[in-house]
């Protein structure tokens, strides 16, 4: 048997079972989607170094949590003010080279990032600067970067195992990342993790540039965006199922989902450890984000997916105030990757209820207003976060988050008793009509 792509043995390993075919990675099936994954394998892993090593500079310049928070808000909320113009870039132009342009400018700022530091002569404004250029970029880069998948994709039946293979091949990342990052920063210094990073972004655009695709045909302007968002709002506004999981997925995000920031923090001053106990810190969070990831995945289907939502809600409030309030290292590590699984898992499920119930017209303006919600309120929450901490210290923070989570998982039990209460008064009919919804 000969193998021609990076993944291709995996898949025929993996399809052979006695005799009986299993799909996990029939995905990799597809020559340009093996491509890309193998790219992108490489360029998370140096991406995640970076944003561990980004957090451990600024921290161990300013011994501020305030500045770390602001460092997050400086790399992610530029996505939030961009991300409407990337989506209408990605829907009218050629994503597959907008793609190819969004990764050699990630590149260039990985490098900067590296000279700078190496330098040794750095002020903490100019690391933020560059974070901001980074967040304008990855505002054109994400909206591109998504969509495209369909596009490598063969037969599109493989379509949802290459998106659950993108999420395990993002949790992987973020388990491998920091804790190479924290290897490196203690061996090396920050410069060398955003060297690396800078490197990493060969693998991904060398795999772009060998993928084929079709010649692009151009989509022409339709309406103006003012009219496209209206009509997005008032959607929403007219389809509650939706515009509450969207309000949920605003609020954890502002609230719940920015406790790592404070992760360097509880590296240095709670644990007494330096650059690898704040990798080892991150890693578990991933170790548990993948851990999430194959709990979703075999879930049967027909499963209540606003259940599990309250459950890894709850999850992430329990395991957030143990993990603030336990100074032990080993044990704190199962409470983080306990709030990896719960953030994780929340997260993917709101994603996917509200996919599910858009119409299909709808489907791409609502998920715009999803990724503003998220980098929108992330980087507001993190600002917000590093203030308190500031004032009060960091448990006692990571304490009061972990409460707020136990809230929001209290009115999320109370509002799915009254929706089960009301269902039960449907009459039997519609009850049947609604059976092919009923697991969301």
């Amino acid at each position: 048997m000969v193998i021609t792509h990076p993944f291709t043995f995996l898949v025929h390993f993996c399809n052979m079972d006695n005799g009986k075919k299993i799909n996990t990675f029939r995905a990799f099936q597809n020559r340009n989607y093996n491509l890309y994954f193998s790219g992108q394998s490489v360029s998370l892993i140096g991406t995640w170094m970076q944003r561990t090593g980004i957090s451990w500079v600024v921290y161990s310049t300013t011994h501020s949590a305030f500045m770390l928070g602001l460092t997050v808000f400086a790399s992610q909320f530029p996505s939030f003010l961009f991300s409407l113009w990337g989506g209408i870039l990605s829907d009218r132009y050629n994503r597959y080279k907008l793609l190819i342009i969004t990764q050699t400018a990630s590149m260039i700022q990985a490098v900067l990032l590296a000279i700078l530091t190496l330098s040794n002569h750095f002020v903490v404004w100019q690391i933020l600067t560059l974070s901001v250029i980074l967040g304008i970029i990855n505002a054109f880069d994400l909206p591109a970067r998504q969509p495209l998948i369909h596009e490598l994709i063969t037969n599109k039946e493989d379509i949802p195992n290459a998106m659950a293979l993108n999420s395990s091949m993002v949790n992987i990342a973020r388990l491998v990342g920091p804790a190479l990052s924290g290897i490196v920063l203690g061996s090396f210094g920050a410069g060398i993790c955003f060297l690396i990073n800078a490197l990493s972004f060969v693998a991904v655009i060398v795999s772009l540039l060998l993928i084929k695709l079709p010649p692009h045909k151009a989509t022409p302007s339709q309406k103006d965006i003012t009219t496209d968002i209206k009509e997005g709002f008032s959607y929403l506004k007219n389809t509650p199922s939706i515009s509450l999981v969207l309000l949920l997925l605003a609020v954890l995000s502002l609230l719940v989902l920015p406790y790592d920031t404070l992760l360097p923090v509880f590296a240095k001053i709670v644990f007494k450890g330096d650059a690898t106990t704040f990798g080892y810190i991150s890693s578990f969070i991933g170790l548990g984000a993948i851990c999430g990831t194959i709990f979703l995945a075999s879930l049967k289907q027909g499963a209540s997916l606003k259940n599990f939502l309250l459950i890894n809600i709850t999850l992430v409030g329990i395991g957030l105030i143990l993990f603030s309030q336990i100074s032990y290292f080993p044990v704190a590590m199962f409470f983080a990757t306990l709030s990896g699984f719960g953030a994780m898992s929340q997260n993917t499920i709101c994603i996917t209820i509200i996919q599910v119930k858009t119409d299909a017209a709808m489907r791409g303006r609502v998920m715009s207003y999803v990724a503003m919600a998220y980098f929108g309120m992330l980087p507001l929450g993190s600002l917000i976060v590093g203030s308190i901490s500031h004032k009060i210290g960091a448990p006692d923070t990571l304490l009061f988050q972990g409460i707020i989570s136990l809230i929001i998982a209290a009115l999320v039990a109370a509002f799915l008793r009254r929706e089960r209460l009301r269902q039960e008064d449907i009459p039997q009919l519609e009850e049947a009509e609604d059976t092919s919804v009923e697991g969301i």
